[in-house]
């Protein structure tokens, strides 16, 4: 497979055909949001009017909605990551607020809790915790840096410990 050494736009060739192509070749790979797409395509060298007019009819043949993107993600990420880190990775890929916000509704506290108890029942397997507190100390702290709130996280303990013989004490 040959590379483009060059990043600037193709000479020649129809402006929204490349760019149009160069999208379709992005979302062959995964799904993206209107705003990452735009970033990958100015950086291979495309006019702010060509990236405009392929973004457009990407969306409005169904290839990219920024409503399913956010919906896919939370879905797919929400095993592993609370709904703190959820937002940020939205944000980052430039979703709009409002439409994380819809995503991430869908992401209640039940499941919240259950994706934050699994995570927690496999890392404190991994580390052998004796107790609540250790559990909340090595665990607990992980589960936080994956976005999920503190009252999650301790109640993700409790739970993870629940079927051990030691009891979750305060």
């Amino acid at each position: 497979m040959q590379r483009r050494s060059s990043k600037a736009p193709r000479r020649g060739a129809s402006p929204s055909g490349t760019a149009l192509d160069a999208g379709l070749r992005l979302l062959g790979r995964r799904a993206h949001s209107r705003a990452e797409l735009k970033r990958k395509l100015g950086r291979r060298g495309f006019t702010a009017a060509e990236i405009e007019a392929a973004v457009g009819r990407l969306a409005e043949l169904g290839y990219m909605d920024d409503r399913s993107f956010a919906q896919g993600l939370v879905r797919r990420r929400g095993a592993s990551r609370g709904p703190m880190a959820l937002s940020a990775e939205l944000a980052a890929r430039g979703v709009e607020r409002t439409l994380a916000d819809a995503a991430l509704a869908e992401f209640d506290a039940d499941a919240q809790l259950a994706s934050a108890t699994r995570l927690a029942e496999r890392l404190g397997a991994r580390k052998a915790v004796a107790g609540y507190r250790e559990m909340l100390d090595q665990v607990g702290s992980r589960l936080v840096r994956r976005g999920f709130s503190p009252a999650i996280v301790r109640a993700a303990c409790r739970a993870a410990l629940a079927g051990t013989p030691q009891d979750a004490e305060d």
